[in-house]
């Protein structure tokens, strides 16, 4: 809470700052890419994946956008970003899906909150805390073997529910392992599995509301499964999540920032740290402030780009902590201040999420919650 009111305290300060470094969240495109699943799975309820700082998009602006949409609960990882948006004033029901202590959950005074529970030890340990009505969901482990109830255990876990008048059971969850690979034997194997739970949980416990095992990429099993909910994350934002089925997802983020200088370079000279870039001729070269602090990962040295207006400018030299360059000798006109487009929102760009990380070899979520926090996130319109 000390981090709330310092934060609360500095916010009036940043209020006429403009950053050299921007990332810009297109709330028509984060609509749309809702819509879209709403369309194709009219029966289902999309929860919204906001963990992890909104898959680096930003906790706070991407709840701002959906807190009127009418969605069933944000699926967050800790009570700590529960915290953040009630500071934020989002009224959205709140599901914490990663594991909470019972200390925790027994200290909460939030509103409107589930907690995931993920063994049998945790539920019990919750059930000997709890004073006051506390709603969880009870997570099966179907195959994964991360998190989860064993499917032998749900008679002792409904037990120890039905027998404390402080729990709520509101919801059945599961995760599937394997569902964006073309061989669904393994899936299967999980449906199979969750199929006999929900019977068992249904069958003792008529008042559960939700039941969930699919994510963005197990949407395609919707058809197969008994459930009620899709969490909704990688596609929220854009990017499939399976090449197994598409849909008409628009990437949400866009990262910007500016050229801070400019020099001409004759041939054969070199350019960054160890000088791991020579010139084959004469170029001109611009700086960038921004490097892998900010989240231009370092292995897109001297093969990465980004983007002046529609024109590819090769990144040149070492990416630094702080610094990048890029040979803008095809934009003669670049001058102090431009724009400089790092991670564009157009798929087929070279420098878009799913570009990039195939590039240096990272799943595209990873790539995205490596985009530092303090960056600013801004919502704009288109």
């Amino acid at each position: 809470m000390k981090l709330l009111h310092w934060l609360r305290t500095i916010k009036k300060h940043f209020v006429h700052y403009d950053p050299s470094v921007k990332i810009l969240i297109s709330k028509t495109n984060l609509l749309h890419n809702l819509k879209e699943y709403q369309k194709k799975y009219p029966t289902l309820l999309c929860a919204p994946v906001l963990k992890s700082n909104a898959y680096g998009h930003g906790l706070i602006p991407i709840a701002q956008i959906l807190d009127k949409q009418q969605l069933p609960f944000f699926v967050l990882d800790s009570l700590y970003e529960a915290m953040l948006l009630r500071d934020a004033g989002i009224h959205s029901k709140i599901l914490i899906i990663g594991y909470t202590s019972a200390d925790n959950i027994r200290h909460s005074t939030l509103a409107h909150i589930a907690f995931v529970i993920t063994s049998l030890e945790q539920l019990q340990e919750v059930a000997n805390a709890i004073t006051t009505t506390t709603t969880i969901h009870l997570k099966i482990d179907t195959g994964m073997h991360r998190q989860g109830i064993l499917p032998h255990q749900i008679p002792d876990a409904l037990h120890i529910i039905q027998a404390n008048t402080f729990l709520s059971l509101d919801g059945v969850c599961s995760h599937f392992a394997d569902a964006d690979n073309p061989d669904a034997t393994f899936t299967k194997s999980q449906i199979v599995c969750w199929e006999k739970a929900v019977a068992i949980c249904k069958q003792q416990c008529r008042s559960i509301q939700y039941f969930h095992i699919s994510a963005t990429s197990g949407a395609l099993y919707s058809k197969q499964i008994s459930g009620n909910v899709i969490r909704l994350g990688l596609g929220l934002y854009g990017i499939p999540a399976s090449s197994l089925y598409s849909l008409d997802l628009k990437p949400v983020l866009r990262m910007q920032s500016v050229i801070s200088s400019i020099k001409h370079l004759k041939a054969g000279e070199r350019i960054g740290y160890n000088g791991t870039y020579t010139t084959p001729s004469d170029i001109t070269v611009a700086t960038v402030p921004v490097g892998y602090f900010e989240g231009i990962d370092r292995r897109l040295s001297n093969c990465g780009h980004f983007t002046i207006g529609t024109t590819l400018c090769p990144i040149v030299g070492r990416v630094s902590m702080n610094i990048t360059s890029i040979d803008v000798t095809q934009t003669p006109s670049a001058k102090l201040g431009d724009k400089v487009t790092l991670i564009s929102n157009n798929r087929n760009e070279s420098n878009s999420v799913e570009k990039i990380a195939s590039l240096i070899q990272m799943i595209p979520y990873e790539f995205l919650v490596h985009i530092p926090q303090h960056i600013r996130r801004t919502i704009i319109e288109h």
